[in-house]
């Protein structure tokens, strides 16, 4: 198994993406540390990795929150020792708006969430990482932080940063044995917003339809892995071979 005797730590674990990487790394072995902001639904997803790892802790966790986050790395590294693999996930989006109705606030709230929980997820466990010369940081983008999609300009502001950020900070740790990567979805069947219902499938891609939980979490696992040692700075879009609208 891809990671017998790793520990994992996946934000915005509760649903979605999240959660079938959750699934699939306990699958393949992984020790768990997830975070969410939803404690109800991380207990369900606990109760479904319990059969394949019990060696699983769960966290009521905001990202945004630099001293939740850092409390809940500590308590983690205490429990477990280190962590091998973070996968930064937790992201807000569902805000359907021109620039000029986007408020202040609603910025700081994206920016804080999408791009500084990023960062404060990722300074908790790196240092650790560096020290053991091995670590797998996986960040979920979006192709919208690559084409920038009309009426979400924050949401693509802050998801074109995690790119930025993935390339740039894998340039410094990949000499002490961390890789940093990226993988951007478009459309995804458990995501579907129905301001996005305006598209039809052909109209955003050309395989005609959305993509599914599990296979973003089967390409994201991968990049966590060590199928995937001569890989650093990436960005990999997973999006049916989207049309740039």
């Amino acid at each position: 198994m891809r990671f017998e005797n790793k520990v994992a730590m996946v934000t915005g674990a509760s649903v979605g993406i999240g959660r079938a990487c959750a699934v699939r790394l306990a699958k393949e072995g992984a020790k768990l540390v997830l975070l969410d902001i939803n404690a109800e639904q991380l207990e369900k997803v606990k109760a479904e990795v319990a059969p394949f790892t019990t060696d699983v802790l769960t966290y009521t966790c905001d990202v945004s929150d630099e001293a939740a986050v850092n409390a809940t790395v500590a308590e983690a590294m205490q429990h477990f020792g280190r962590i091998d693999v973070l996968i930064n996930n937790a992201a807000i989006w569902r805000t359907w708006k021109t620039f000029m109705e986007v408020t202040t606030e609603e910025w700081k709230k994206f920016l804080d969430i999408n791009v500084m929980g990023v960062v404060y997820c990722t300074r908790a466990v790196l240092g650790s990482m560096i020290a053991n010369h091995y670590g797998r940081i996986v960040n979920v983008g979006s192709v919208a932080g690559i084409y920038g999609n009309g009426h979400m300009s924050h949401y693509s502001a802050t998801k074109g940063a995690v790119i930025s950020l993935t390339a740039a900070l894998a340039k410094e740790v990949v000499k002490d044995g961390v890789l940093v990567n990226c993988v951007s979805p478009g459309t995804v069947s458990s995501s579907k917003d129905e301001n996005m219902d305006a598209y039809t499938p052909c109209e955003l891609c050309y395989m005609e339809r959305s993509g599914t939980d599990n296979e973003n979490a089967n390409l994201i696992c991968f990049m966590a892995s060590d199928e995937a040692t001569y890989i650093s700075g990436q960005n990999f879009q997973i999006d049916g071979c989207r049309k740039k609208i």
